[in-house]
């Protein structure tokens, strides 16, 4: 019997343990449920939160373009012989008649003398001509000459009086030749260097040089279509802001701003859609009273207080990445947090333009992403954010870039979303992504 107990010791003595723990644990469960019944939950935490209307914004857009002049001139040689002259520097500004080279001028002036002379011929026997018809004609009258007589001499008068005509017609061609030989600038601006060395003999039609005037300057792109709508609509509002163009030379110092930007106006939009790349010409002009940008140049221009109309916009640090892609969080009827997936546009400023999935007059949450999650219910407060534009670590605004593509007329906003995305996990939103991404696929 005692060796029985012994043995069976142990495993009682388990037991009792084993009991002892459970009793812990139940008496842990019943101070948890007396906490919760005395009062321990916690109150919804306060976010703010914004409801979304539709509104008007403005943009700063920007395009890819490039510098033409569109009075340039070839100035080219109008007569054949040897060029014996320049009459400027390369690289100077020129006026519009001013002498640029002399082409050999005495075989001209022979020929215009030969043609002086052959018109006093040719008067000269005009005057002989009307003599004649004068004296017939009186005598025809008086039938002391036959019809055929009378009109003979009419004949001569008027053969005369043609080549008097002719005569002048070939004086006034080998003036023309004449003054072809002093070549002038036909525009003003910058002259470029000679293409042919004076002494040599030049044809007609050889090129000579080029005069390209810088100041004004024109300049071409290519608006994508809704942007073109959105301009053209604008243009035809009274109560609109007018739409400013500044042009900027990229390659310029960044921190002097005012030595690599011009501005101009929209002098012309185009009235059709290029079907290959659904974009729509357009063309601006600027003032460059410093020749500082030539034409060839590639520049970007930037097209400021272009409208987007009726549409949903929401603060940037309220968009975050779950694992389908952009989402917001939106309250419903209680309060309570949900995430909805949705499709971004422009960014205007600190606001960013919602294209699908969301309606006027939802509630979004616009602070402390990174403080809530999907499923819970919060205190909400009105959205205090600021309007003001973002800028980059440089100082400079944020500008939401077009970049027209072949075929599909893509223009380049999922580019830009990621590159404003990577902006606003370096400024420290990164913490609020990584926890909405764990909730995204809900």
């Amino acid at each position: 019997m005692i060796r029985m107990f012994a043995s069976r010791a142990p495993q009682w003595g388990l037991i009792g343990v084993m009991a002892l723990l459970l009793a812990a644990c139940g008496g842990s469960d019943e101070d948890q449920q007396q906490s919760q019944k005395g009062g321990g939950e916690q109150p919804p935490r306060k976010v703010a939160v914004m409801t979304v209307q539709s509104r008007d914004l403005e943009l700063d857009m920007e395009y890819p373009a490039m510098i033409r002049s569109d009075l340039s001139a070839d100035i080219v040689a109008r007569v054949a012989g040897v060029l014996e002259k320049k009459h400027y520097q390369p690289g100077e500004m020129v006026q519009k008649g001013q002498k640029l080279f002399t082409i050999e001028q005495p075989p001209y002036q022979a020929t215009v003398d030969q043609r002086e002379a052959d018109l006093q011929s040719a008067r000269a026997d005009l005057e002989e001509a009307q003599r004649n018809w004068a004296r017939y004609k009186r005598l025809y009258s008086r039938g002391a000459i036959s019809q055929q007589q009378r009109d003979t001499a009419l004949n001569t008068l008027q053969t005369a009086q043609a080549s008097v005509a002719q005569a002048k017609a070939a004086l006034e061609s080998a003036r023309i030749d004449l003054d072809y030989t002093t070549v002038k600038s036909p525009v003003s601006g910058m002259v470029s260097l000679n293409e042919v060395n004076v002494g040599n003999y030049v044809t007609q039609n050889t090129e000579l040089a080029t005069v390209t005037p810088l100041d004004p300057l024109e300049v071409r792109f290519s608006l994508p279509q809704e942007d073109a709508f959105a301009l053209r609509r604008q243009r035809q509002m009274q109560d609109a802001p007018e739409v400013t163009a500044t042009l900027k030379f990229p390659y310029a110092n960044q921190q002097d701003t005012t030595a690599n930007t011009l501005k101009g106006k929209i002098d012309f939009l185009g009235s059709r859609v290029d079907e290959s790349t659904s974009t729509v010409q357009a063309r601006a002009i600027f003032k460059n009273p410093d020749h500082l940008f030539l034409p060839g140049q590639f520049v970007r221009i930037e097209l400021q207080n272009l409208k987007r109309f009726h549409v949903l916009a929401v603060p940037n640090v309220a968009v975050t990445e779950g694992l389908k892609g952009p989402q917001l969080y939106v309250l419903n009827d209680d309060n309570v947090i949900q995430s909805r997936f949705v499709s971004l546009g422009e960014q205007a400023g600190s606001r960013t333009i919602i294209t699908e999935g969301l309606k006027a007059g939802e509630r979004i949450v616009a602070g402390s992403i990174g403080s809530v999650s999907v499923g819970q219910k919060v205190d909400p407060q009105p959205y205090q954010g600021s309007s003001e534009q973002p800028t980059n670590p440089s100082g400079h605004p944020l500008r939401h870039e077009r970049e027209p593509k072949q075929g599909t007329g893509n223009t380049g906003v999922t580019e830009q979303r990621e590159s404003d995305q990577s902006q606003q996990a370096k400024q420290g939103g990164s913490s609020a992504n990584s926890s909405t991404g764990e909730s995204g696929g809900e």
